[in-house]
């Protein structure tokens, strides 16, 4: 059986009177080049995002205001973290289905990615994820 690692990674932050400052670089601070950049807000009380896995792509996923929940799965395992701080990412890597849920009112999801977009990177149906990484649930 494979562990689920859930990886928090505090990013540099530098607090001043007149307003705190985060930053991100990749190789440095995420363990990857990003290619991507994209962001999910204004999700409605009650709904989900992801729902799906990637073969290739990772991410790093930061709370850059409001709080929400993410839900990783390896097919063996699940772990639910809270994001709530603009300074602390979540890093997902391949190979694990996820869900954002339960985001708080003005939540602000930050996501950035590996690799370009590429739809045949997703897996949106569980069981087609589970046989894609040879689970036998």
């Amino acid at each position: 059986m494979n562990r689920l690692e859930v990886k928090i990674i505090d990013l540099p932050r530098i607090t001043d009177p007149r307003g705190n400052l985060t930053f991100a670089e990749a190789q440095a601070m995420i363990p990857f080049d990003i290619k991507r950049a994209y962001w999910v807000y204004d999700v409605p009380g009650g709904e989900s995002r992801g729902g799906h896995a990637h073969k290739k792509l990772r991410q790093f996923v930061i709370a850059l205001s409001g709080s929400f929940h993410v839900t990783l799965d390896n097919g063996y395992e699940r772990k639910t973290v809270l994001l709530n701080h603009p300074w602390q990412g979540l890093l997902i890597d391949t190979n694990i289905w996820r869900t954002l849920d339960d985001f708080s009112s003005g939540g602000v999801c930050l996501v950035l990615a590996s690799e370009h977009y590429d739809e045949d990177d997703y897996i949106y149906d569980y069981d087609e994820f589970l046989k894609y990484i040879g689970c036998s649930k």
